[in-house]
């Protein structure tokens, strides 16, 4: 169990962090730097690429932030995605979800781990909806990598330290 530390915010905010016993944020760049216990495991070479190559397809003309997703299935295939805004805004869809959604479209529903670049030395997190379709065609152990622009594992995360506790296909049994 992690110290409780607060902020050098006064406010409820730095009271958060002490109650839930979280890593008090202050400033972009601790922003979710030390998320995980686990030792940061560099990302594969091929997914990593995928993934760049992903993020630079991005069509991202309103916020101008570009994220890039690769996952591979259990049966070896990568598959990349990124991505796609509309001014529409609430209407994009995230690198991630374009990722899983291929993956179905090839015709795997599980995959053992996935790539997230986003831009910069910011670690660039799935969304909460994302990290449920995450869950949903991933084992409790599958690898989630989160990559900066040059490529270099900034975090790596099991399943369960992305979303712990999660709500799944057999809480519906």
């Amino acid at each position: 169990m992690r110290r409780a530390t607060t902020s050098s915010t006064p406010g409820y905010g730095s009271r958060l962090y002490a109650e839930w016993n979280l890593p008090a944020i202050s400033g972009r760049k601790n922003r979710i730097r030390h998320m995980t216990s686990q030792t940061v495991t560099n990302a594969p070479r091929d997914l990593i690429d995928a993934a760049l190559a992903a993020r630079d397809r991005a069509y991202a003309p309103y916020s101008k932030f570009h994220v890039g997703a690769a996952l591979r299935t259990e049966r070896g295939q990568i598959i990349a995605g990124c991505n796609v805004e509309n001014a529409a805004y609430p209407e994009g869809v995230c690198a991630e979800a374009g990722a899983i959604s291929a993956m179905v479209l090839s015709g795997e529903t599980k995959f053992d781990e996935i790539v997230v670049v986003g831009l910069g030395d910011v670690a660039c997190t799935p969304c909460g909806g994302c990290r449920q379709k995450i869950r949903e065609f991933t084992g409790s152990d599958a690898t989630i990598y989160i990559i900066n622009d040059a490529g270099k594992t900034l975090l790596t995360l099991t399943r369960e330290e992305l979303i712990p506790h999660s709500f799944g296909p057999e809480n519906l049994k």
